[in-house]
């Protein structure tokens, strides 16, 4: 029976190339398969590369949690402060996977420059500082230095320099309204600008300038260790409604405590809307592939219907003659797969490395060019679910075997 199996195997494809009839439509259900595995990858690099590189830029300007203060201080625009003096600051020891804790507070204010005015929100940091996320946002000059005594540095972005005709080493006047009392001066900065960032996220770079903390602090009358809140960092963003909760349930009762998710909801549910996409466009790639590979498979076996004939007459079960088609049928399927691989990993390493694709409005992706992420699992579980699908749907097809006639099959022209 295996001599048999291992014959049929052989005659399925040394006829192929042969055949004036299945040899055009198994080349097509090949391309089938590599196109639609093409369009699977970059659908799935793509999505997974927007989403990551939103949901960082997003947390670059305010970690994955937020924890500040229940009370609000309508007098002062600063908000109101919190002591540094934590349990969880700061190391975040009581909750796993918090990789970093730091200190901030946010002031609104005025730059006023001699042509024009531009409302800001000046962003005071400290030593404590996660800069490490903004590295690569850098397209002029450095990060400032707030680890050693007080100073004027800032770090602007490229939209407002646009907006103020300013540029790298020039000195500018930002202006504080200290509380929301009547008749209250404003207080006044002179700062330096000794970087420009472009994130491409036109509603934050468009109003934040990082600037040292104690500016503010003094401006808004608190104490070297108040700050407006602190920003939590995770290593798995995958958990991060969990360790919400658990960072929640670690402060104290005077405290509370968001997420990005919660705090910008509207761009992740709009984030979110890629998954769908990723799914629809892999489920319809995979019916079409599969559709393609039951008519490749049909045509076999009407072309090979005497040799089902010759193996039943052998001895041969159905299910071992319906298994020499879905073996072969799993062999093309392989060869399309390898091929869709060639091609589509090859474009996510060239979009990757050159990024030669953009978008023609990166207003509206907060990105200027497409980027992409993929790894092995993705690569292999793709692969492992596309050929699994495909033969599960060629299982039915299969079945014509074993309604064919070995007398009617032998004398079949």
């Amino acid at each position: 029976m295996n001599v048999s199996l291992f014959i049929a195997k052989r005659l399925i494809r040394g006829g192929q190339d042969k055949s004036h009839i299945s040899a055009p439509i198994i080349k097509i259900a090949i391309a089938a398969i590599a196109i639609g595995l093409v369009m699977m990858l970059i659908s799935v690099a793509t999505g997974l590369g927007l989403n990551y590189k939103i949901r960082e830029k997003v947390a670059a300007f305010n970690g994955h949690i937020q924890i500040f203060s229940y009370q609000t201080n309508q007098s002062n625009i600063s908000g109101t402060p919190i002591s540094l003096d934590q349990d969880f600051y700061p190391q975040f020891n009581s909750v796993a996977g918090v990789t970093h804790v730091q200190g901030v507070m946010t002031t609104p204010g005025i730059i006023r420059t001699e042509e024009t005015f531009e409302g800001i929100v000046a962003k005071g940091v400290g030593k404590d500082y996660k800069w490490e996320l903004f590295t690569s946002y850098i397209i002029a000059g450095r990060l400032p230095n707030y680890s050693d005594s007080l100073n004027n540095e800032v770090l602007i972005s490229k939209i407002l320099t646009e907006k103020l005709n300013l540029k790298l080493g020039d000195s500018f006047r930002t202006f504080f309204i200290k509380n929301e009392e009547k008749n209250t001066l404003p207080s006044q900065r002179i700062f330096k600008i000794v970087g420009i960032y472009d994130t491409g996220f036109e509603s934050f770079d468009s109003s934040y300038l990082f600037t040292d903390i104690r500016h503010l602090q003094r401006i808004s009358g608190w104490k070297p260790e108040q700050i407006g809140s602190f920003e939590v960092f995770i290593n798995n963003f995958d958990l991060l409604d969990q360790k919400t909760q658990e960072v929640y349930a670690a402060t104290q009762s005077d405290l509370d405590v968001r997420s990005i998710k919660e705090r910008y909801y509207n761009i992740f549910e709009w984030i979110s809307l890629f998954d769908f996409n990723m799914i629809l466009i892999i489920s319809i790639m995979i019916l079409v592939g599969g559709i393609n590979m039951i008519t490749a498979l049909l045509v076999l076996i009407l072309e090979r219907t005497p040799m089902i004939g010759l193996l039943k007459a052998l001895g041969a079960q159905n299910w071992t003659v319906r298994k020499v088609f879905l073996y072969q049928a799993a062999y093309l399927i392989s060869l399309g797969l390898l091929i869709g691989n060639v091609i589509g990993l090859s474009f996510i390493y060239l979009q990757d490395t050159y990024k030669w694709v953009k978008f023609p409005n990166p207003k509206e992706y907060y990105i200027t060019e497409v980027p992409v992420y993929i790894d092995l699992p993705i690569v292999l579980g793709l692969n492992g679910l596309v050929l699994s699908l495909c033969m599960v749907m060629l299982l039915i097809p299969s079945y014509i075997v074993s309604k064919v006639s070995v007398v009617k099959a032998l004398k079949f022209d």
